[in-house]
């Protein structure tokens, strides 16, 4: 098990992506293959309840009181980029509680193709699409899917029943990341947990060692909420987000 010291506190792992593409059972599958290996912690984001928190603690993925919601009562993106002081403060708790954790995921509520972590949230950051949104998703970029750490395509066993050509997928996808890591995943296919283990024991040890510099994908795409807030170039922007499964 890595030395957890004040030098190397825990590695912090943002897991973003739009609704439903499967961050919870992501999160709970990367659990599942490394609970009994690393000390984990989850933190959850939904606008108003705890469900992705309450969906991880009944699959019996880790101690429930490892696993703990922010209600962001904004767009998700707001908590995990804009201003990340309540997620910040809940890593901070869990990490005091459980000292020493080894890896702390940080869950983003659902969100468009835009949304990123501050640098000052998470020291990592993977990207969840899955093929049920369609294959030419990848195609249409963003700073999620071209500069996050890892993408993710999720669910990659229901390919054939929705049409996706898997490795056309992933090879568009690897061009609009021009080469960054790509990883086709489904919870059911244990090779493909074991990529996505070996993934996070890697950057794991980078960040253990120091040789991890956490990366800043770059600003969300300028956008207005639906109540007028401005952020950058106007185009109507309503959040409905539903929890990611």
């Amino acid at each position: 098990m890595p030395e957890n010291t004040a030098a190397h506190r825990s590695l912090r792992l943002g897991v973003a992506g739009p609704v439903g593409t499967g961050k919870s059972s992501l999160i709970a599958t990367i659990c599942r293959a490394l609970a009994e290996e690393i000390r984990l912690g989850v933190i959850t984001n939904d606008i108003y309840t705890d469900e992705d928190a309450r969906f991880l603690r009944s699959a019996g993925v880790l101690d429930p009181a490892r696993i703990r919601a922010v209600e962001t009562g904004a767009c998700p993106h707001t908590a995990i980029r804009d201003d990340v002081t309540a997620n910040l403060a809940a890593v901070e708790q869990l990490e005091a509680d459980f000292d020493p954790l080894d890896v702390v995921l940080v869950e983003s509520g659902g969100d468009n193709l835009t949304a990123t972590f501050s640098p000052a949230l998470v020291d990592a950051q993977l990207f969840v699409l899955d093929v049920a949104g369609g294959g030419d998703v990848a195609r249409k970029g963003g700073p999620g899917i071209g500069r996050a750490d890892l993408l993710v395509v999720n669910k990659v066993d229901i390919a054939p029943h929705v049409g996706v050509d898997v490795e056309q997928m992933v090879a568009d996808a690897t061009a609009a990341r021009e080469g960054r890591d790509v990883l086709a995943v489904s919870r059911h296919r244990e090779d493909t947990v074991s990529e996505l283990r070996a993934w996070v024991l890697a950057v794991l040890a980078a960040h253990t060692d120091g040789r991890h510099v956490p990366q800043d994908p770059g600003p969300m795409a300028p956008h207005v909420h639906a109540d007028g807030e401005e952020h950058g170039h106007p185009h109507a922007h309503p959040h409905e987000h539903a929890p990611s499964r």
